[in-house]
């Protein structure tokens, strides 16, 4: 009871993590990256089907609701996202993509899930360089509650082990540092304004 408690507990904080991100798209404030959110989908919907298998239960549940948004921002990100697609982000994409019929081939589970979590990390580098350059352009919160989230997560796994845990503990991690990066650069990008030529 108390692991199903914690699975709609992080599933919960996910669904509200959401819901300033989609405000933010739909406001012209939030710009994301289509390529970091189509890796997402991919990875985390790979994620999930990786921990149901595991038997991880309950707290598989935040993995699966979190594939499924990230599916319906990436749409929102092909209309209303970044632009400035870089050669290193199309380096990325292609990287992270050509990485999965790897994964597709390892048998053991161990493996595939340290191949899509570090899949998970390049696909990760366009949103951090479009968020270094233009800070302001990413919603904080978002980030902060899906590091969060996983941390619950992490909890209501029914089988804790590295193949269930090490793909939210590394989204905790990357979510975690995103948001350092992100406050730090606004900061600069304030003092840097405010400073007379």
């Amino acid at each position: 009871m108390m692991k199903a408690s914690l699975g709609i507990l992080a599933t919960l904080i996910a669904l509200y993590s959401y819901m300033p991100y989609f405000r933010d798209i739909f406001r012209g404030k939030t710009k994301p990256h289509a390529f970091s959110w189509l890796v997402w989908f991919l990875l985390t919907a790979i994620g999930f089907v990786a921990q149901v298998q595991d038997s991880a239960g309950a707290g598989a549940w935040v993995t699966g609701f979190t594939a499924f948004i990230a599916f319906f921002i990436f749409l929102a990100a092909l209309n209303r996202g970044e632009k400035n697609i870089t050669k290193s982000d199309w380096a990325c994409l292609i990287g992270a993509i050509a990485a999965i019929p790897v994964w597709l081939v390892t048998d053991t589970p161990l493996y595939s899930v340290i191949l899509i979590t570090l899949i998970d990390a390049l696909g990760f580098a366009p949103t951090f360089r479009k968020a270094f350059h233009k800070p302001t352009e990413e919603t904080a919160i978002t980030y902060t509650l899906s590091a969060v989230k996983f941390v619950v997560a992490i909890a209501a796994l029914d089988n804790l082990s590295v193949v269930t845990a090490l793909y939210p503990a590394s989204l905790v991690v990357m979510n975690g540092l995103f948001v350092v990066m992100l406050m730090m650069r606004r900061k600069q990008v304030v003092v840097t304004v405010d400073q007379p030529f």
